[in-house]
């Protein structure tokens, strides 16, 4: 299904962002430091969330699903040409996550070996929870 989307003739829309999560999105993006276009829109009203958050990108990027997923896997990503949707882009938590997230255990082989992954195992879907594939220490979801 193509649907008109308004103000963006090429480019990426992140929608259904939770309300408040979108500028911790868009820091972790570095789109702060983009030489396009880039409009983030807060607690925008949403009949299906209540309030939401809204990226509109203007330039068609490489972006992480994982860490997007990370942050909020409720996003979904909508692809924009010719002022056209033409891929959508549902998303879900990340089962592995592979140096996003840093573990916090000082024992842990990641905090003496600098080179060592940081690599984390969805534990607890509904929590949010993962755990560090070395130490075992777990981390929940709104701390990354």
């Amino acid at each position: 299904m193509q649907r008109l989307v308004n103000s963006i003739e090429k480019g990426i829309v992140i929608d259904h962002i939770r309300a408040g999560t979108g500028v911790r999105l868009f820091h972790y993006l570095k789109l702060d430091q983009a030489d396009f276009t880039v409009v983030m829109i807060n607690n925008a009203a949403s009949l299906r969330m209540g309030r939401k958050d809204i990226i509109k990108i203007q330039n068609i990027i490489d972006l992480d699903y994982t860490v997007i997923g990370l942050i909020d896997h409720n996003a979904t990503i909508s692809v924009i040409d010719g002022g056209l949707i033409v891929d959508k882009k549902k998303l879900a938590l990340p089962q592995t996550v592979r140096n996003v997230i840093k573990c916090k255990n000082p024992r842990c082989i990641t905090a003496s070996e600098a080179q060592s992954a940081h690599i984390f195992h969805l534990h607890d879907a509904g929590a949010r929870v993962y755990r560090c594939a070395y130490c075992e220490d777990h981390i929940q979801g709104f701390e990354i």
